[in-house]
């Protein structure tokens, strides 16, 4: 890979001769969903199962009152 010249953040241990340019392009373009909870809500939620979980649930309820109408 090119050495990038003249970047702050960039330091002489860094070694990029073996990076490969694009690796995850792919995956990137796909998409993702990230969100980032509040830290007063992230305390109940010790993990990504524990929010997936929790908004199965309160997506079955929303789902019961509209088709309770």
């Amino acid at each position: 890979m090119k050495k990038m010249k003249n970047d702050p953040d960039l330091l002489e241990e860094y070694d990029f001769s073996s990076g490969v340019r694009g690796k995850y392009a792919k995956r990137y373009a796909e998409g993702t969903n990230v969100v980032v909870v509040d830290p007063d809500v992230a305390r109940f939620f010790p993990d990504h199962d524990s929010v997936n979980n929790a908004l199965r649930h309160l997506a079955a309820v929303i789902e019961s009152r509209q088709e309770a109408r």
